[in-house]
């Protein structure tokens, strides 16, 4: 990504959609590094998914979660800590309980600083919007799940284990059939695999496709991904689908000893012509070498 190809990454609180009663979502509407935003409310509290990117972004949702709210307690939870996902926790210091799981917290306290400096490099539109971010610890830390009561609803928070990243955490709704899956699950783009050895290589492949066997045997009603259109519980078996054709196309070269560059070559290829519209193709080549270092012979 460079900076001529990136839009600013701005959440349009304007956009906002109701999924079910008293749960909204301001949608990316497409637009690279900004997340679908959640706001699920119950009788006496709102819990907030995501913050956008930076402290300006997430002042605009906590406005309108306030605004929504109207008056009921402010929680906070994030899918995983990366910047457009997490790194706007600072302006809800005070004003609402954040909420994570213990891998996410680790991330965010050991990686969060070196992703700052690597987004700031992305270009101007993302640099404008990390201006001031202050990495801020979360307020509970929970082990594997929590079951938090907002009155009336209970939202089920869940670390799925090492996954997209380590920290990845699923926020379900029961009462609507809505599942909140981050970066687990994308809409009309190629899964993204933040491989960059030798800095992170925490994301795995292999561990990924059993995390969305599991999540698509839920069968919720509703799935918000991390980025792309709203749909159904097609999306999170068509991301299973795709990992698997990922592994099964990597592997088959990865055994007749093939150099790296001629996989990502043949793979991106055939992947391309199964999915021609999906957006994100420069992760193919990312996946391709989280596979590669999963191989066993």
């Amino acid at each position: 990504m460079t900076e001529h190809t990136l839009p600013e990454p701005v959440v349009r609180t304007a956009h906002a959609r109701e999924l079910a009663r008293d749960l909204v979502v301001i949608p990316n509407r497409g637009v690279q590094l900004v997340p679908n935003v959640g706001i699920i409310g119950g009788t006496h509290s709102v819990l907030v998914v995501e913050t956008g990117m930076g402290p300006r972004n997430a002042a605009a949702v906590l406005k309108f979660a306030a605004d929504h709210a109207g008056g009921r307690k402010l929680y906070l939870t994030t899918t995983h800590f990366h910047p457009e996902h997490a790194f706007g926790a600072q302006e809800f210091a005070g004003e609402a309980t954040y909420l994570v799981n213990k891998a996410q917290a680790e991330d965010l306290a050991t990686k969060g600083p070196g992703y700052l400096e690597m987004f700031r490099r992305l270009g101007e539109p993302v640099a404008r919007q990390l201006e001031g971010v202050e990495l801020v610890a979360p307020d509970v830390v929970y082990d594997t799940s929590y079951d938090l009561d907002l009155g009336g609803r209970v939202v089920r928070l869940r670390a799925t284990g090492r996954a997209h990243s380590k920290g990845d955490q699923v926020v379900t709704v029961p009462d609507a059939g809505v599942m909140f899956t981050g970066d687990l699950a994308e809409a009309g783009q190629f899964a993204i695999f933040p491989w960059f050895p030798p800095h992170d290589t925490d994301v795995s492949g292999t561990r990924w496709i059993e995390v969305m066997r599991r999540l698509a045997a839920e069968d919720p009603r509703v799935v918000v991904p991390g980025h792309g259109d709203i749909g159904g519980p097609q999306l999170l078996a068509d991301v299973r689908d795709y990992l698997l054709s990922l592994r099964e196309e990597t592997w088959v070269r990865r055994d007749s000893a093939m150099s790296e560059e001629t996989i990502v070559e043949e793979v991106r290829a055939v992947m391309i012509e199964r999915h021609p519209e999906w957006a994100g193709r420069e992760w193919i080549e990312k996946g391709v070498g989280c596979l590669c270092a999963e191989h066993t012979v």
